[in-house]
Parts: C-alpha cells; structure tokens; sequence
C-alpha cells in the first residue's frame, strides 16, 4: 500500500482511539493490513506533525496539532500528488486518484465542510459527492481543481 494511504490510516487510527506508543501504532497498522516498521512510522508521525498530548495527566497519546500549518500543508500536498481527474456529472462529483488514495480525496472533501454536499463515498481509487445539485458539483469540482492542479 501507498505511502499516502499509510498516512491517512495513521490519522484515522488516532482519531478513533487514543494510541500512547510507536509500538501501539505500528500493531494497529499491522492489524489493518499495512506492512510497517517501528523506523517508517516514526518518519510517518514526523512528516504528519503529530504530538503527544496528555489522557490525565499521566498518560499521552498521539493526536494532529490542530494549529500546525505544516499538517494542513501535508494534507493539501497528499491530495495534489493523488489525484488524477476530477469531473462532475448532473450533482455528483467524481474524483480519480491514484490507486490506495481514494481516501486522501474523500477527506479534502469532508474537511472543505461544504454544506452542499450529501455525502461522500471514498474507494481505492475513485471518489463519488453526492451534492444537492448541479450548480452546487460544478463549484465543488472547480474548487478541488483549484487546490489539486494550481
């Protein structure tokens, strides 16, 4: 799997439960099916921007620091370098990715927060928004565009 793929699993795992070591996180990587090592991931939670934050004081685990400009600029970096096309349809957006980074695209549309779209199904490769209407996909198309090849 991608390296791109890696990394957007490594935000997933942390976000749906508090990892407090390397060790932790290369065993539920290892688990999902991503043949990592202690080494990678290290680098991974580096390139990421990552930190530790403290449970209760006395425990830590890891989380996005949420005002680092780096982690917003890895993420649009992860989406340019994946996609291949984007295009609409009626009020449906399609966007090819390369294969494994379905999901680096299916997150820039959730975290766009555009109140127009219905819903958004990431596969391998192909991403499909569903938008309230037409005029609505072709702005939403154009602004992924916009973020993707400028």
């Amino acid at each position: 799997m991608t390296r791109n793929a890696r990394q957007m699993k490594i935000l997933e795992l942390i976000a749906e439960s508090e990892i407090e070591t390397q060790e932790e996180l290369v065993g539920a990587l290892l688990r999902a099916g991503f043949e990592v090592t202690q080494a990678t991931v290290s680098r991974d939670i580096k390139e990421l921007g990552l930190v530790k934050v403290s449970i209760d004081g006395k425990r830590q685990h890891y989380t996005r620091e949420k005002s680092d400009a780096a982690v917003v600029s890895k993420f649009t970096d992860l989406f340019r370098h994946s996609v291949l096309t984007i295009d609409y349809a009626m009020n449906i957006v399609v966007v090819k990715t390369l294969v494994g980074s379905g999901s680096v695209a299916g997150a820039m549309i959730d975290r766009m927060k555009n109140l127009s779209v219905l819903g958004c199904v990431a596969g391998d490769d192909t991403v499909f928004a569903v938008l309230r209407d037409e005029n609505a996909a072709k702005e939403m198309a154009e602004a992924l565009r916009r973020i993707a090849f400028n």
